[in-house]
């Protein structure tokens, strides 16, 4: 897929989750923004339905641990792992999960390197999710997208936190209160190199921080994802795969006879539901498209809307060209979707000259031009007015004139 939408989930259901749809072909923003709580979740299942959904969780929940393990087929190592670390965790072995990633260490005897996380924080992040109606087939800590290690350390901030690569399978993320209490732990008389791609919270003395340019989090996430094929989604949490075609066929095959004498019955009804909905969707469709193109409307209802839309298109000067006038913002209604974040303040059409003058409001100048790319590849003659920056909104104007021969 061309996007990518990513999480990254808190530890506990108040936290804020952050989200971002990236291009993985441009490597750019598409949208971003916060949520407050798990309850809000749900905001996303629309976005997450065409697209690869990448899961971020918080370091902090997961320990990186790195060892070698005196055993030579990838099974007795994964089995005996656990059982090496137990002195070092706080918990019984039987209730964390263990992930294994595939890292090779050329400089060092390491053979295994595996992720810890309590069995109970994983479900509750998977229960989140299916409770919202998002799936994924990728989840992995946040420390791991961040860039590659070998020679500086890495930090960015994120929710008055620093979370910090040391080593590409080392790690975690740190509470900005406790971040000079961590940085005597590494006061040792060595030079640290850190990479950091947002302001750090002050380091001691043998800590040189090195400014790179600063990124959104999830951005500088986005970047680095392709580097890494790490997925805790492992074992019990393995994502089942779909059923085969023989298997279906056959299921199919087996429930044919029966669904046979109800067809008929079925169909009926099927098809009442069917113009039941359709005339619901359209309804709702039309309601949208009023509102698109009067956004200062509260309420529509679909019995009064042909009166209410007569009274606004006299307001906005025309009554003798509706058709034209309906059938451009129709036409004009894809470019709106694609920049969800330029939105209409008014509207007048001049009928004569086949003309729709809009000014409108957006978050970037970049807005702008898209939009009117987007009308220009229609076949729309597109003129832009003077754009003011009013604090952090842009104002602007555009005069659309209609393809001749046209669509409008």
């Amino acid at each position: 897929m061309a996007e990518n939408l990513i999480i990254r989930l808190g530890s506990n259901h108040h936290n804020t989750i952050h989200w971002m749809v990236w291009n993985t072909h441009g490597q750019d923003i598409i949208a971003s923004g916060e949520l407050s709580g798990v309850d809000q979740l749900s905001q996303l299942t629309e976005k997450a339905q065409s697209r690869e959904v990448v899961v971020l969780v918080p370091s902090c929940d997961v320990t990186l641990k790195s060892l070698h393990v005196p055993a030579k087929s990838q099974k007795a190592i994964r089995l005996a792992a656990p059982y090496m670390l137990e002195d070092e965790l706080a918990q019984d072995v039987e209730q964390l999960f263990f992930a294994y990633g595939d890292n090779k260490a050329p400089q060092s005897d390491e053979n295994c390197f595996v992720a810890v996380v309590e069995q109970q924080q994983m479900n509750y992040w998977l229960s989140w999710l299916n409770e919202a109606g998002i799936s994924t087939k990728r989840m992995l800590p946040d420390v791991l997208a961040l860039p590659d290690a070998q020679e500086n350390w890495q930090a960015i901030m994120i929710d008055n936190q620093v979370l910090l690569k040391q080593h590409n399978w080392q790690g975690g993320l740190f509470d900005e209160n406790l971040w000079q209490q961590a940085n005597m732990l590494w006061k040792n008389g060595e030079t640290i190199n850190i990479d950091a791609f947002s302001t750090l919270p002050d380091c001691e003395e043998n800590i040189l921080v090195h400014p790179q340019p600063e990124e959104l989090p999830l951005a500088l996430f986005a970047q680095q994802l392709s580097h890494s094929n790490f997925n805790l989604l492992q074992g019990e949490f393995q994502v089942k795969s779909t059923r085969s075609p023989l298997l279906k066929t056959w299921v199919w095959a087996a429930g044919f006879a029966g669904l046979a004498l109800l067809v008929n019955l079925l169909l009926k009804s099927a098809t009442l539901w069917q113009i039941n909905n359709q005339n619901h969707a359209l309804e709702q469709q039309i309601i949208a498209q009023y509102k698109l193109a009067f956004p200062e409307t509260k309420r529509v209802r679909i019995s009064t809307i042909r009166s209410q839309l007569k009274r606004k298109m006299a307001e906005i000067g025309t009554t003798s060209n509706e058709g034209s006038f309906l059938m451009m913002l129709t036409t004009i209604q894809p470019a709106f979707s694609q920049v969800p974040q330029l939105k209409p303040e008014s509207i007048k059409f001049d009928g004569k000259r086949n003309e729709l003058r809009m000014q409108a409001t957006a978050t970037s100048y970049q807005q702008f031009e898209q939009f009117k790319t987007l009308l220009e590849r229609q076949g729309f003659s597109v003129s832009q007015g003077a754009q003011n920056n009013q604090g952090d909104q842009i104002t602007g104007s555009f005069s659309i004139t209609a393809p001749k021969g046209g669509r409008s």
